[in-house]
């Protein structure tokens, strides 16, 4: 159980820290590039077209499963049990904290026209960034707390 649990949270991290930075690499690049109006109207239809059955699925079950798995991890004493802690951790502070913290109040303020669409450049990517790097990082202890219970 806590080997399928440990690539479960490997695939929904992989899937999350992609989003995120495909986000990064060329999505906000190109709205970016925009006159403010236009990219401030593209953002706001992609966030409310994100918030969708299959996203919600993977962001908030990856963080389900980065909640039970350590625990799971440590009660069995599962070797890569080190690995586990940290794959969670990261991901349950590296994506969720930092979505529920920055980037959703941000894409909140920008919905309902009180941030600035440069301003909230200025905040939403590095935050965006951040959870990116959270998210290859959380696939990757993932990844050897499964070698390391080989």
């Amino acid at each position: 159980m806590t080997k399928i649990l440990t690539v479960a949270g490997l695939v929904g991290s992989a899937l999350m820290g992609g989003l995120f930075f495909a986000f990064g690499t060329a999505v906000m690049s190109s709205l970016q590039r925009l006159p403010a109006g236009q990219g401030a109207a593209a953002m706001n239809l992609i966030n409310t077209r994100i918030q969708n059955p299959l996203f919600l699925l993977i962001f908030c079950g990856t963080a389900l499963i980065c909640l039970a798995l350590p625990v799971l991890a440590l009660v069995r004493d599962t070797p890569g049990k080190g690995w586990i802690v940290a794959g969670s951790a990261l991901y349950l502070v590296g994506v969720i904290v930092i979505s529920f913290a920055i980037n959703i109040p941000l894409n909140d303020g920008l919905a309902a026209g009180t941030t600035d669409w440069t301003a909230y450049l200025a905040k939403w990517n590095p935050a965006n960034n951040l959870r990116a790097v959270a998210g290859a990082l959380s696939v990757i202890a993932f990844a050897l707390a499964l070698i390391k219970a080989e």
